[in-house]
């Protein structure tokens, strides 16, 4: 079997959730389903490095057949044999490798090299997972806004000038359908930098303040796009959204939803618990969208 030498050309940046495609491989995997590489696709696959977004599912249809997209994922290949998942052993863009997206499918599926298909993502799981990644960025800019009295020393800033709370102590991401959930942790170092944890006490009042900021920014609503320097999986690609305190460009390989106006209302919660030598904290993000 021929393995692909080139990236694959993904076309969910702009949006799109369907795409017509030519098999370029296919391989049974251990647990017996199949990976299908295609030349190009509408499938996001789940991020090797920031894995916070979820896969896109849908289908393959090749003629009158139609076989289910169970999992998407970034599989990569230095000409040997393919590497896919957590099996991948180099970071996305590594000089010498190819890298593509897996899309996963049935143990019974017939597809072959050279066979043109369909491939077409399920609209509704993408629409939802968009908003919350969207929401999620904005709840994150904020939550450095609301936080932005709580440092007593210089620290590096966001897109809109704020102190980086999101970005210096985030632990962990994780994309929901309409919203986000990000934990964060606040411990020596952070407090080393000047940030003053009695900041967190009152997190009802913490919350008051990010949804008021995200109820200005989505009545605005401002424009999202994708910019990307490559078509091709490994090409570097930022978020970039133009708010009324100006415009945010944040490195991001999800989906995103088109203008601030797709979305309703965005609301977070806080929740804190002691860690050892710290505090942990969760903002949960949940949004209604418009459509």
């Amino acid at each position: 079997m021929t393995l692909p030498a080139s990236d694959t050309i993904v076309l969910f940046p702009d949006g799109a959730v369907a795409a017509d495609a030519v098999v370029l491989h296919t391989e049974a995997l251990p647990d017996g389903r199949i990976a299908v590489v295609l030349d190009r696709t509408p499938f996001h696959p789940v991020d090797l490095a920031w894995p916070d977004q979820g896969p896109d599912r849908g289908v393959l249809v090749a003629g009158e057949d139609e076989w289910p997209v169970l999992d998407v994922l970034v599989g990569a290949t230095d000409g040997g044999a393919l590497a896919v998942g957590e099996a991948v052993p180099v970071r996305v863009g590594t000089e010498g490798w190819t890298f593509v997206v897996v899309h996963i499918v049935p143990s019974d599926t017939d597809l072959h090299e050279g066979t043109p298909v369909r491939a077409a993502v399920d609209t509704d799981r993408r629409a939802a997972l968009s908003a919350g990644h969207t929401a999620c960025h904005l709840a994150s800019l904020a939550l450095d806004r609301a936080l932005a009295t709580a440092w007593s020393k210089p620290v590096p800033t966001d897109g809109l000038a704020a102190p980086a709370f999101d970005r210096l102590a985030i632990e962990r991401s994780l994309i929901r359908r309409y919203g986000s959930e990000d934990e964060y942790r606040i411990g020596k170092s952070l407090r080393k930098q000047g940030f003053d944890p009695a900041a967190l006490d009152d997190t009802e009042r913490l919350a008051a303040a990010v949804d008021g900021t995200l109820r200005e920014w989505i009545a605005s609503g401002a424009p999202v796009r994708i910019e990307r320097d490559d078509e091709g999986l490994s090409g570097r690609r930022t978020w970039v959204c133009a708010l009324p305190d100006g415009e945010v460009r944040i490195p991001c390989g999800g989906t995103h939803v088109s203008s601030l106006a797709e979305l309703g209302e965005a609301r977070v919660r806080f929740a804190t618990e002691p860690q050892k030598g710290g505090v942990g904290l969760t903002m949960t993000t949940r949004v209604t969208a418009d459509g």
